[in-house]
């Protein structure tokens, strides 16, 4: 353990922020999964809805930087490839 001021608040600072990144990365994960489920389902409007919320998840989780924005953008297209493919 850190024994400096400044390395002790450094360490509850990361803790924090572990904690926060760890729940957008499981937020993330849960919308996915949604969104598979239901295009499982075959429900065209219905992935269409958990697309459109899954994208703004995903898009927040990377602008706070728990997500790389490439891989943000990659789950997005891969998500909406999928999507695409039942509504057509």
């Amino acid at each position: 353990m850190a024994n400096h001021k400044s390395a002790l608040k450094r360490a509850r600072q990361n803790e924090i922020r572990r904690m926060r990144n760890k729940s957008l990365r499981t937020r993330t994960k849960n919308v996915i999964k949604e969104v598979r489920a239901v295009s499982a389902e075959g429900s065209a409007d219905a992935a269409r809805e958990k697309l459109v919320r899954a994208q703004s998840v995903i898009d927040r989780a990377a602008k706070k930087g728990a997500i790389h924005k490439r891989t943000a953008a990659r789950k997005i297209a891969r998500l909406s490839r999928l999507v695409n493919k039942i509504s057509a």
